[in-house]
C-alpha cells in the first residue's frame, strides 16, 4: 500500500454563519471554525486502511494559515502529514474551482494508491467535490462507502444507496467518498498533539506550487455564481387548545384525530 490521501475542509460552526447580502458569500469572520464532521469520518477510515494494509496517510486542505491548528489536530487523531493549500487566488470558489485546487495538491504530493473525501461539507452541502476530483484525476470512484478492503490493485467497497447497500469494484489508485458517521472518530492522542503543535512542519503550497493559472481557480475560475438570497420565515405550527372536562377534552381529540384521517 502506497499514500493515502484525505481531502479535508475546515468549516465554520452553522450557528455562527450570516451572510454578506453584497458579495453574496458566507461571513466568517467571528465564526468558531472547525474540521468538518464528515471528514473526520474520512480521516478514520483512513487510519484504519493504514493499519491494516499499511502506506502513509497525508492530509489536503485548502485555506488560510489560520487553518493550521486543526490539521495539527488531524495529526494527532492519527494522520502522519498534511498539506495546506493557502492562496488568495484560490478564495470565493465555487465546488469546481475548489476541486481544480485538490487536484493538483494530490498530483504534487503524488505515489497514492487511495484518495479519501467525507461525503460532502457542512457548509455548501453540495457533495459534488469527489465526484469532480476523481474525473480531473481520472480515478474511479465509489461514493457513500461504508467500508472497503484493498487488495491484489484493487479495491472492493460497500456502498449505501436508497433501500438498501451495494458492493462496488475499482481499481487502484482510486478515490472514495466516505458517509458521515459511519465510523466513531478516534479522541486526539495527547502525546501525538503536544509533538504536531510543538516539532510537526505543516507542509504549505500557494498557486505557483502547483502550476495554476490563476484565470482558473478562485472565484474567476468559478462556473457558478450565487445571485440571490432568500430568507424564508420559519413555519408556525398549528395549535389548537382544548378546553372542558377530562372527558370533554378526551372527546374533542378523538374529533380532531378521526378528521385527520
Amino acid at each position: 500500500m502506497r499514500g493515502i490521501i484525505v481531502c479535508t475542509k475546515v468549516v465554520p460552526k452553522s450557528e455562527d454563519l450570516t451572510f454578506d447580502q453584497e458579495t453574496m458569500t458566507l461571513k466568517r469572520e467571528g465564526a468558531e471554525n472547525q474540521l468538518n464532521e464528515a471528514d473526520k469520518n474520512a480521516i478514520e477510515f483512513a487510519v484504519k486502511v493504514r493499519e491494516r494494509y499499511g502506506g502513509k496517510v497525508t492530509l489536503l486542505s485548502m485555506g488560510p494559515m489560520l487553518f493550521e491548528p486543526l490539521l495539527k489536530l488531524g495529526i494527532a487523531m492519527g494522520a502522519d502529514d498534511a498539506v495546506l493549500l493557502s492562496a488568495r487566488e484560490f478564495a470565493g470558489g465555487d465546488s469546481f474551482a475548489t476541486s481544480m485546487v485538490l487536484a493538483a495538491g494530490i498530483r504534487k504530493i503524488g505515489d497514492y494508491d487511495l484518495v479519501v473525501l467525507g461525503e460532502e461539507s457542512s457548509d455548501g452541502g453540495t457533495g459534488q467535490v469527489p465526484s469532480q476530483v476523481a474525473e480531473l484525476l481520472d480515478l474511479p470512484q465509489i461514493l457513500y462507502v461504508s467500508k472497503a478492503d484493498l487488495g491484489e490493485g484493487k479495491i472492493t467497497a460497500t456502498r449505501s444507496v436508497r433501500g438498501g447497500h451495494e458492493v462496488a469494484e475499482g481499481s487502484l489508485p482510486a478515490l472514495v467518498s466516505v458517509e458521515l458517521g459511519v465510523n466513531q472518530p478516534r479522541f486526539p492522542d495527547f502525546r501525538r498533539k503536544r509533538w504536531a503543535e510543538t516539532e510537526f512542519k505543516l507542509t504549505v503550497w500557494n498557486a505557483s506550487d502547483l502550476g495554476l493559472n490563476p484565470e482558473e481557480i478562485g472565484l474567476k475560475g468559478s462556473y457558478t455564481s450565487v445571485l440571490r438570497l432568500t430568507e424564508f420565515p420559519t413555519p408556525e405550527r398549528k395549535r389548537e387548545f382544548v378546553e372542558g372536562t377530562d372527558e370533554e377534552k378526551a372527546a374533542r381529540i378523538a374529533e380532531i384525530l378521526k378528521a385527520q384521517q
